[in-house]
């Protein structure tokens, strides 16, 4: 059995997908986390140009990983609080979360092995922009502006009250 290029460079983002997955939620330093997290964002995206969805891989890098990310960053810095009153985790509280992933393993390896996955093939190649633009933004049934506009106040909203919670201090 031959490795090609393209499964090498799948292995190495997907070790960079799960090593930085399980760093972001191991790590006790929130910048650290945010930075695991960019790691992730950016390797999706490379899976995403691997498999030729070009749009859809430079939407992961502009939006997730570019502003979602630097959200993030923002809310820690801006709401950041001593570092002295940190609480150590309980013992019963790692064990079940040890026992929920290793659940969550299971069920994961189990769909895989009895599943038949087929080999999907789209035959038009990637949509157009111009179509994915017109979904995005349309008022029709199953357009997207509406949420797309709701997403955009929550996050504002977001904003504004890390400000205020900020000024309170």
């Amino acid at each position: 059995m031959e490795i090609t290029i393209q499964e090498t460079v799948f292995f190495i983002l997907a070790a960079v997908i799960v090593g930085c997955s399980i760093l972001a939620v191991t790590t006790r330093r929130i910048l650290r986390a945010a930075t695991y997290l960019l790691f992730v964002l950016f390797a999706t995206a490379g899976i995403y140009f691997q498999l030729n969805y070009s749009f859809l891989g430079a939407v992961q890098l502009t939006v997730y990983a570019g502003g979602i990310t630097v959200l993030y960053v923002f809310s820690i810095l801006l709401t950041s609080t001593d570092n002295r009153h940190i609480e150590k985790i309980k013992r019963s509280k790692v064990f079940a979360g040890l026992i929920a992933a290793l659940a969550g393993a299971a069920i994961c390896i189990f769909i895989t092995v009895t599943h038949s996955f087929g080999s999907y093939h789209l035959t038009g190649g990637e949509l157009p922009v111009d179509a994915i633009g017109k979904a995005l933004m349309g008022t029709g049934k199953y357009q997207y502006l509406l949420p797309f506009e709701l997403i955009s106040v929550l996050l504002l909203a977001c904003i504004v009250g890390g400000i205020l919670i900020a000024r309170k201090r």
